[in-house]
C-alpha cells in the first residue's frame, strides 16, 4: 500500500497530522491533561516507519465482530472493531497503522460503509483507513471538531445525542471523557440482543461484570458523579446485553445493561463522603 508523504505521527499516540514539509512543535492530544508527553519529550514518526516490523493484528471478536489490532503495539494498543450488519458495516475507532494485508481482511468481510470514532485517542491512522475503505465517510462529533488533528474531506461531523447510520447501528453521544465522547449501538450483536461498542468512554474493568469511566486513565483523573450518570442515560433507551471496549479482552459478554447500572451505582458511591 502507497504511504502518504509527509504525515507526521506522534510517537506517544501515534495519531496522523496534517501532511506538512517538517513536524509540529506540540502534540495537543498528548499535552492535554487526559494523555501525557513523555519525560523525553515530544517525539514524531512517518507512517513508513509506523510499518516497519508491526503488522495489523486481525481476530474474530464475537460472530460478526471483528478486532483490528497492531502488533507489536503501538501507542496507546488499542484495538479498532468491525461490526457486520446486512446493510453494510462500520468500522469503529481506528489504530495507528494500515496495511494491504489489513485493509483486505477487511473487505474479506464485507469492507465498511463508514467509520465512527469514539473520542481524539482513537484517531489513529482513520483518513488513511478511510481513503483505502473507498472514502468510507469518518464520523466525529462536532464537539471534538477542534482535536481533529488530520483534517479531510471525508470526516462528516455529526450534532446532537445520536446519530442513526444507514446500516441500523446508532452513534450516541456520552460525553465525559471528552466532550463529544460517543459510543455506537449494533443492534444485531449478542445474538441479537444488541450491544454497545464503547472503547473507554464506558471502560470494561478487569472484573469484566463491571464498568468504569474516567476523565483520565493514565492520570488517574475521575469523572464527577453528574458526568457519569449522564453516560448512563444516554443509553439507557437502547437495548444491549454487551460491551465490547477498546482493547484485547475488554469484553463485557452479558448481562451488560444490568451491570453497567450497578456499576454507575457503584462509582458514584465511591465519589461520596
Amino acid at each position: 500500500m502507497s504511504a502518504p508523504v509527509n504525515v507526521p505521527v506522534c510517537v506517544t499516540c501515534r495519531v496522523q497530522f496534517a501532511p506538512t514539509a517538517q513536524p509540529p512543535q506540540r502534540c495537543p492530544i498528548c499535552e492535554d491533561e487526559r494523555q501525557f508527553v513523555p519525560k523525553t519529550g515530544q517525539a514524531w514518526t512517518t507512517v513508513e516507519d509506523t510499518a516497519r516490523d508491526r503488522q495489523v493484528d486481525i481476530r474474530e471478536v464475537a460472530p460478526g465482530l471483528t478486532g483490528i489490532g497492531v502488533t507489536p503495539g503501538i501507542g496507546i494498543h488499542q484495538r479498532a472493531l468491525l461490526a457486520e450488519t446486512p446493510k453494510g458495516n462500520l468500522m469503529w475507532d481506528s489504530v495507528g497503522l494500515i496495511t494491504t494485508e489489513g485493509v483486505a481482511a477487511v473487505e474479506a468481510r464485507g469492507g465498511a460503509m463508514a467509520i465512527a470514532i469514539s473520542h481524539p485517542h482513537f484517531q489513529g491512522a482513520m483518513i488513511d483507513w478511510s481513503v483505502a475503505l473507498g472514502n468510507a465517510p469518518v464520523y466525529v462529533h462536532a464537539a471534538d471538531a477542534d482535536w481533529v488533528m488530520r483534517p479531510h474531506p471525508n470526516i462528516r461531523l455529526w450534532e446532537g445525542d445520536t446519530e442513526p447510520l444507514d446500516n441500523g447501528m446508532t452513534l450516541i453521544r456520552c460525553g465525559g471523557h471528552f466532550p463529544g465522547a460517543a459510543v455506537a449501538h449494533w443492534p444485531q450483536g449478542a445474538d441479537g440482543k444488541g450491544a454497545l461498542l464503547t472503547a473507554d468512554v464506558i471502560a470494561v474493568a478487569a472484573d469484566t461484570d463491571w464498568a468504569s469511566f474516567m476523565y483520565s486513565f493514565p492520570n488517574y483523573l475521575p469523572l464527577p458523579a453528574h458526568k457519569v450518570r449522564a453516560i448512563a442515560d444516554a443509553v439507557a433507551p437502547f437495548e444491549f446485553d454487551a460491551i465490547y471496549g477498546g482493547w484485547w479482552g475488554s469484553v463485557m459478554p452479558a448481562r451488560a445493561k444490568a451491570n453497567l447500572a450497578r456499576s454507575v451505582a457503584r462509582y458514584v458511591d465511591c465519589l461520596s463522603d
